[in-house]
């Protein structure tokens, strides 16, 4: 499994979820987007990392009783301790938000620990306190039910679908203000670097319209000129 490297892992933090996905589009992959989940701050950092998985099935009432916490090999506990620093923990729940994937005190620990961030399909409880922390979580809404009363945590560091797209271990996860996208690994590296030039295309463009130019034959670049010029404005910016 190719590793992330700082250097991509920068370039990433660079570009936003809607650049990448437009790269993605072009190679085939239409559905990468977790769909329905949103920052709980609107101030949290870009968030980047690779995916570790959690993954929650329908709970059965005998075996998802509130003593299952007492073990210490419980998935949910498991992950919390056993995700990566530079990580992110993605929790496959169903998009069930009825019930809570984790809670404050499981994503204080998470950060802790190093943990680049944390994202459920579901909800999170103490949504409020988790939101002070000033680390990137997504969820779909707030939920205040423990996650025993719906979801029985099953296992942990498998392929896992949450909110309809497809995470496997080790895919390299994006999050900004949009929303959260997933890279599959092996392309990580050539879509940061597309998605690098792609913004500073974009920045480009949007001086240029901001300066009363039309769209025609800038955006897309189907005028030779805008090449010119674009190449004369990458040289005076430097990138």
């Amino acid at each position: 499994m190719p590793k992330l490297s700082d250097a991509t892992r920068n370039k990433l933090r660079t570009v936003s979820t809607a650049t990448v996905a437009t790269a993605l589009f072009k190679r085939g992959f239409r559905i990468q987007m977790i769909q329905d989940v949103h920052p709980l701050s609107a101030d949290q950092p870009v968030l980047v990392g690779e995916a570790f998985t959690l993954r929650y099935m329908p709970a059965r009432e005998d075996l998802n009783k509130i003593e299952v916490f007492r073990d210490r090999a419980h998935p949910q506990r498991k992950a919390v301790e056993e995700c990566p620093a530079g990580s992110v923990l993605v929790m496959d729940s169903r998009k069930e938000a009825r019930a809570a994937s984790a809670g404050a005190i499981l994503v204080a620990r998470l950060m802790k620990r190093g943990v680049a961030g944390a994202i459920t399909d579901g909800g999170f409880r103490d949504s409020a306190e988790i939101a002070k922390l000033g680390f990137p979580t997504y969820h779909h809404r707030p939920s205040a039910p423990t996650n025993l009363t719906l979801h029985q945590a099953i296992e942990i560091n498998v392929p896992i679908g949450c909110g309809d797209a497809p995470v496997f271990p080790g895919d390299v996860i994006l999050g900004d203000s949009d929303g959260v996208i997933v890279i599959p690994a092996h392309l990580a590296d050539e879509i940061a670097t597309e998605a690098v030039e792609m913004t500073a295309f974009e920045d480009f463009v949007t001086e240029q319209v901001q300066n009363g130019k039309s769209i025609v034959g800038l955006y897309p670049a189907t005028d030779e000129k805008t090449l010119v010029d674009f190449a004369a404005w990458r040289k005076e910016k430097g990138r």
